[in-house]
């Protein structure tokens, strides 16, 4: 016999439902966080676009050179490599400390755990918004236009968000319970970003290994989606179809935890 819905994942469901109804919590909240962290600051927010562009000029110039690659195909390629990147890599990061870093309010307020995941994603797509300004600079700088495969990159970074959310949500959980867990993916990102094409082109890969090295990374799929598009480029058919999957077999297991762990997770704080 088959669980019902009111058995099996009734909590995470419950929960997830009202953080999703209550979004104008987690959208607050991210507002605020990006808010206080530049209070007082005349430029503000955008202190994160001037920092995110002078290190994509500097490695650009760096990496194009080493790499002996055109700069007017290399400057847009690592722009728009690492403000995705940045993105991924601080969204999982901070998804780790999601809920230890809500702890005060999760211990005084009655509010949908979720809210906190969403709170983080939120945040990391408001910086998103401000750093993405350099992309068309870029391509102003080096004399390129956009195509028409830009509007791919819209489907893709909204496979790409859902995949987050179930990576923070798991995250939060296990780092909510074992605090090593933070240090250990911080650590384990920084290996992953030099396996995972961002400073470097897939091109520059010996031809054997190259295919099955980018195949076999998560990361090289997820950013290729909303990349490849916005660099004039259509993803492959693999990395759309591996996205897809991810995001079925990765919630399955997100909802799981998160289902028989959530109660916990107040008394682990």
């Amino acid at each position: 016999m088959l669980p019902t819905r009111t058995g099996l994942l009734a909590e995470a469901f419950t929960d997830i439902r009202a953080a999703l109804e209550k979004h104008y919590l987690a959208t607050t909240f991210s507002w605020q966080d990006v808010a206080q962290r530049y209070r007082r600051s005349r430029v503000g927010a955008f202190w994160l676009t001037i920092n995110m562009g002078v290190l994509i000029a500097a490695l650009g110039f760096v990496f194009g050179t080493l790499f002996r690659s055109p700069m007017q195909e290399f400057l847009p390629y690592i722009c728009v490599s690492l403000i995705f990147w940045g993105f991924i890599s601080s969204s999982i990061n901070e998804g780790c400390t999601a809920f230890i870093g809500a702890e005060g309010i999760i211990l005084q307020v009655r509010m949908p755990l979720f809210t906190q995941v969403l709170r983080t994603l939120y945040r990391n797509a408001i910086i998103l918004g401000h750093n993405i300004l350099i992309y068309p600079v870029v391509l102003l700088a080096v004399g390129r236009m956009p195509t028409w495969h830009v509007l791919l990159a819209v489907p893709g970074f909204v496979i790409l968000s859902l995949n987050l959310v179930w990576i923070m949500l798991i995250l939060g959980v296990l780092c909510a319970r074992y605090r090593d867990m933070t240090q250990v993916m911080q650590n384990l990102l920084q290996v992953i970003m030099y396996l995972t094409p961002v400073m470097w082109m897939p091109r520059t890969l010996p031809e054997g290994i190259s295919r099955l090295l980018l195949d076999l990374n998560p990361f090289y799929h997820l950013i290729s989606i909303v990349r490849d598009p916005l660099l004039g480029g259509l993803p492959s058919t693999t990395s759309w179809i591996a996205c897809i999957v991810y995001v079925v077999a990765g919630w399955g297991g997100a909802l799981l935890l998160f289902d028989r762990y959530r109660h916990r997770i107040p008394y682990w704080l």
